[in-house]
């Protein structure tokens, strides 16, 4: 269901919204869920998005490839996402630029967490050879998120940016590139002593990044513990990521948008505000767009 604006926002659908959203059809360019809520071969859930297909694109967000592990794709989550690609025929399918499997106790096992990787030339070889083998399975281009982290490695011997432009050009991917956690990311980097201006920081990080990477973007709410800033998905959108979404845009020329929310999941309505809010934060004078 295209909106007649030119910039094209989705919001995530979560359990809560299940119903309300198929029963209401609010006007949205797309729906994004996380893969892995759908890897049954059948039931309730998978019944629900093949509905929802019928009137909305959907993007597939999964949180388990764990892409930056030496210990590979698991087979098995490979297959099960294949398999629902092949149902969904989504626009777009991404994961993040972390690590979470491993050996442990002579098993490999999965952390159940995004891990960030260090950002040199060994972890960008496992992290290249794993998205490959993905594309190739999918037979599409992935989209690959850049994390919040809360720890960096010594090792790192490149940015982050260098680091995922490589990753583009080696591989073919894309880029999701998360507004929210670049922000999160300069926040921390700040408390641990880095002086520049987050949004600032934020601003030359997307500068580095070509705009024909980048398919699509995230924005979210994130929580200031005093001592450390946290992406938790559990808030309205702030205004200094309002402004640096805004310079993506027009940096990018104008991508898919989506709104997250995972935590303290408020009513629909509030998602479908945001939503309206990425479209209205674009196209306003820059002296309005942040009131």
């Amino acid at each position: 269901m295209a909106h007649s604006s030119s910039y094209v926002t989705g919001i995530g659908w979560r359990h809560p919204h299940y119903e309300g959203l198929l029963e209401s059809k609010p006007e949205l360019d797309f729906i994004e869920v996380h893969s892995e809520n759908f890897f049954g071969q059948g039931g309730a859930a998978l019944a629900l998005l093949q509905q929802a297909r019928r009137t909305y694109d959907v993007s597939l967000h999964g949180v388990g490839l764990a892409l930056g592990s030496a210990a590979g794709v698991d087979p098995w989550h490979l297959d099960r996402l294949a398999g629902l690609v092949e149902r969904i025929e989504p626009v777009r399918v991404s994961d993040h630029a972390c690590f979470a499997r491993g050996p442990f106790r002579g098993a490999t096992v999965h952390a159940g967490d995004l891990l960030p990787i260090p950002f040199h030339q060994r972890s960008l070889d496992v992290l290249c050879a794993n998205v490959q083998q993905v594309q190739e399975r999918l037979k599409r281009p992935l989209l690959v998120e850049n994390l919040s982290a809360y720890v960096s490695f010594n090792s790192s011997a490149m940015s982050e940016t260098a680091f995922l432009s490589e990753l583009v050009k080696r591989t073919g991917c894309q880029l999701l590139i998360d507004v929210n956690n670049i922000y999160v990311n300069a926040l921390n980097d700040r408390l641990a002593g880095g002086g520049a201006d987050p949004v600032r920081a934020c601003m030359d990080w997307l500068n580095q990044i070509s705009p024909e990477a980048v398919t699509e973007l995230h924005l979210a709410g994130h929580q200031d513990c005093g001592d450390i800033v946290i992406d938790d998905h559990g808030s309205l959108v702030c205004d200094s990521v309002w402004q640096i979404y805004r310079h993506a845009q027009h940096q990018f020329g104008g991508i898919p948008a989506l709104i997250e929310w995972d935590t303290d999941i408020p009513s629909l309505q509030v998602l479908l505000d945001e939503a309206c809010r990425a479209r209205a934060v674009v196209s306003a004078p820059a002296d309005v767009a942040m009131t």
